[in-house]
């Protein structure tokens, strides 16, 4: 896997921190130092281990994100224990953890696909001052030290916009939702319902909740089609799992037809993978919202070495384009997550056209 400039750039960032009581409400400093060109030595480990934990393996967005973290780990000097994969189980996150703290890892690094039930595991962890990263989903509960995520709930926001506006205001819609259990699946439904309610109310949304399952969602979508054959727009929680079953399922009815088309069913995703960047220049799809695999590794490891050196941080905005917000149980990095069409789908800055 290569990645790209806008990737690693052409040096590795090196955050200064404003080291503060808490409760501070002063922005974090975020002033980027120079460690030197690409081509240098990469960093030595320093800090102590870091067990990281890979939530699933039947997503193309998250096996694109675990072969980012060994060469980000490197680059960044990371002590990175070898990785264990939950496989979409809390039970066996849980058993990961347990394992990994059992071999001395001072750091966790972790994806909870069901944000609510890892809370006792963080507060167990807390207890045993070991400071927990999350990637891409915020725990409901449970102290955490940093969560690296996008704005989900701008994905909704931004999938509502583009087929409101394609649907000129009218028609029906399909959101093939994520789990419900998830602050993600929750963030992007309600924001996409939200969004719709108000600004395209003459819009039907039909809600499937597909676990981020895609048969389920292949399912739910030829149900509703049959059902209601003049929908004209979908919105995919998630094209790692959600791309293919839709697109089979659409291009069974004909519906897989140039926008001019009255056929056209509007298609809009989450995730930023190849195949979605694929299946817009195909004009299979019409967008999708980029979320960084290659950002959610790197940013996951640089806190979790961050916080193996007791540094600490404040709310407010950082030196890679994102904002640090306070939760009620920690800290948020909140990255940038831009749409994608057909109009920038060939941006070699979207780390889905660095991935070989």
């Amino acid at each position: 896997m290569k990645i790209g400039p806008a990737a690693t750039g052409a040096a590795l960032l090196a955050i200064s921190f404003t080291l503060s009581a808490c409760g501070s409400s002063e922005p974090a400093t975020t002033a980027a130092q120079p460690s030197g060109d690409a081509s240098a030595a990469p960093a030595a480990p320093a800090g102590g281990k870091v067990g990281i934990d890979f939530p699933r393996t039947d997503s193309d967005f998250w096996n694109s994100y675990n072969k980012y973290v060994p060469q980000m780990a490197t680059e960044l000097g990371v002590d990175l224990m070898p990785p264990t994969n939950s496989q979409n189980d809390v039970a066996k996150l849980v058993a990961n953890t347990q394992a990994m703290t059992g071999q001395g890892a001072k750091v966790i690094v972790m994806a909870p696909q069901d944000t609510g039930a890892i809370a006792s595991t963080l507060q167990t962890l807390e207890g045993k001052n070991i400071p927990v990263v999350t990637v891409d989903t915020r725990p409901d509960k449970g102290k955490v030290y940093m969560v690296v995520r996008a704005d989900n709930k701008a994905y909704g926001t931004k999938a509502c916009e583009f087929l409101g506006e394609k649907l000129g205001g009218k028609g029906k819609v399909v959101q093939l939702m994520g789990a419900l259990s998830s602050i993600n699946g929750r963030d992007r439904a309600e924001a996409f319902r939200g969004c719709m309610k108000d600004k395209f109310p003459g819009i039907t949304v039909f809600e499937e909740p597909t676990e981020w399952e895609g048969t389920k969602a292949a399912s739910m979508l030829q149900t509703r089609l049959e059902q209601h054959p003049d929908i004209k727009g979908v919105y995919m929680h998630a094209g790692g799992v959600h791309l293919a079953p839709t697109l089979q399922v659409l291009k069974a009815k004909g519906l897989i037809v140039p926008p001019e088309d009255p056929k056209h069913v509007f298609v809009v995703s989450n995730d930023g993978i190849p195949q979605e960047f694929e299946a817009i220049r195909k004009g299979e799809i019409d967008a999708t919202v980029s979320q960084p695999a290659d950002l959610y590794a790197k940013y996951a490891l640089f806190y979790a070495k961050a916080a193996s050196e007791g540094k600490t941080f404040q709310p407010g905005p950082t030196d890679h384009d994102s904002t640090i917000i306070q939760l009620p149980n920690g800290l948020e990095d909140q990255l940038p997550a831009p749409l994608v069409t057909k109009e920038n789908v060939d941006d070699q800055a979207l780390w889905g056209n660095q991935v070989k």
